[in-house]
């Protein structure tokens, strides 16, 4: 994981309007938001696993599935999960396994950061910084 400074760290967005402008840029709310916080991602990449820039952000006023939520930004940062190749060694073949353990396993759930992602992290900061300043 890798913070990037960011202007945008502290500010505050109706939750329903950040996501109307950050949609757009290829932005979605992540898997594991909760009623309190959650994260907007970006998938830079996904060879070998996935790269994310992931933007927190945490509810000032109630809940996340509330009308009208207000929440605050969070430092952004770049995430790598990278995935095994070939066979998870660890996989069962049960039918209630395969039900509910589809995926494999991260080999390393927080993988280096290439320089390459860094910089197009910087860059997709720099371009979020400016959506929502001029919104």
């Amino acid at each position: 994981m890798i913070e990037l400074s960011s202007k945008i760290e502290g500010q505050h967005y109706q939750l329903y309007k950040l996501e109307q402008l950050l949609k757009p840029l290829g932005y979605s709310i992540g898997g594991g938001w909760e009623y309190d916080h959650g994260y907007f991602d970006y998938k830079i990449d996904d060879e070998v696993g996935y790269q994310f820039l992931r933007i927190p952000f945490q509810s000032i006023d109630g809940q996340l599935d509330s009308r009208g939520a207000t929440v605050q930004l969070g430092k952004p940062f770049l995430l790598s999960h990278k995935y095994q190749v070939g066979v998870d060694d660890h996989a069962s073949a049960g039918a209630m396994s395969g039900s509910f353990n589809q995926f494999q396993e991260p080999q390393d759930p927080d993988a280096s950061v290439s320089e390459e992602y860094v910089h197009t992290g910087k860059e997709l900061v720099k371009e979020l910084e400016n959506v929502l300043a001029t919104n």
